[in-house]
């Protein structure tokens, strides 16, 4: 194993009176934060939370410079684990702690998880935070009861990276699976990956007079929050669930009790920040296997190179991104 070479490149985002100046930059080991374990990064993933973290206003980066990066896989070079593969996401990486946008990483041993036979580093990336995320939701929505014969599941913000996954699982799964998008044209590319029916984003947002609507979803996939929210609760079915992991919507919602009251409807919180890294390592092995979405390799996933980053941050900003963009870090 080759040791950190005297420089690298690395994505910098530095607050500056208000803006932050961002692009590649030469690091140098010097420059990595406190840890026990040094990887040689092979790839990462682009997430709406990294786009966050350069905006002036996205008020999650909370240090100064940061690379950001909210998940990388690649290689130990020094420390437990020295010559294997490993993936690192969430915790305070790419927040608060140097993250996967550099050619090498230093974190804590706490925050590592071994590869998962099975899985490449690059479809690692391709799963990435919003794959993990996904999929913990859908453990946690079956550890509930949830099963294929029991009707459809909603998937809201399905043309996202969290949606799209959650479409490809839960479709290899058996499930009959309905997804909502803002994206009309992207509605070919959501029955590729195994949905049935698409409904519009207005369908899935849209106010109500009443704190009860029609029964419809055996559960809901909800990485959007605000309005689509509420709308998830008051028509899922009796005794259904509604996953939730995201607020691209909206940190806030609008809903009576009745339906956890009155329908037995569970609201069931999804997060891949701090999980216990035995639940880490369960679901990744999972997504290795059981939880594998379809389309994957093909249908879900771009790949751009790490000088690329920086321009594709404002498009994820914007609201442009669709589905999984993995980011070929090092060969």
């Amino acid at each position: 194993m080759a040791p950190i070479p005297d420089s690298f490149r690395a994505l910098v985002a530095e607050q500056r009176d208000g803006a932050v100046d961002r692009g590649l930059r030469a690091l140098s080991a010097d420059d990595l934060p406190d840890g026990d374990v040094t990887i040689r990064v092979r790839y990462s993933s682009v997430n709406y939370k990294d786009a966050l973290a350069v905006s002036p206003k996205g008020r999650v980066a909370q240090t100064s410079p940061l690379v950001p990066g909210i998940d990388l896989a690649g290689e130990v070079i020094e420390g437990d684990g020295a010559g294997g593969e490993v993936l690192v996401h969430g915790y305070d990486l790419g927040v608060a702690h140097h993250g996967g946008f550099a050619e090498y990483a230093r974190v804590p041993s706490g925050w590592v998880v071994p590869l998962p036979d099975g899985l490449s580093a690059r479809q690692a990336m391709a799963l990435g935070t919003a794959g993990y995320t996904a999929g913990y939701s859908v453990v946690q929505l079956e550890d509930r009861g949830l099963r294929p014969g029991d009707g459809p599941v909603l998937v809201l913000g399905a043309s996202g990276g969290v949606g799209s996954i959650a479409v490809g699982i839960l479709a290899a799964r058996g499930y009959q699976v309905h997804a909502s998008t803002g994206k009309a044209d992207e509605a070919d590319y959501l029955r590729t990956i195994g949905a049935s029916e698409i409904l519009s984003r207005e369908d899935t947002s849209a106010p109500s007079e009443r704190p009860l609507d029609k029964q419809r979803w055996a559960a809901v996939v909800d990485p959007v929050g605000g309005a689509a929210t509420a709308y998830a609760l008051r028509t899922t079915r009796y005794g259904g669930a509604v996953a939730i992991s995201g607020m691209t919507g909206g940190s806030e919602f609008t809903s009576s009790v009745f339906p956890l009251i009155l329908r037995n409807v569970a609201l069931l919180g999804v997060d891949s920040v701090g999980t216990p890294l035995e639940v880490r390592r369960r679901v990744w092995e999972r997504l290795a296997d059981d939880l594998r979405p379809r389309g994957l390799d093909e249908a879900i996933t771009r790949e751009i190179e790490l000088d690329a980053v920086d321009t594709f941050l404002d498009q994820v900003l914007a609201g442009k991104g669709t589905g999984r963009t993995v980011v070929r870090v090092a060969g």
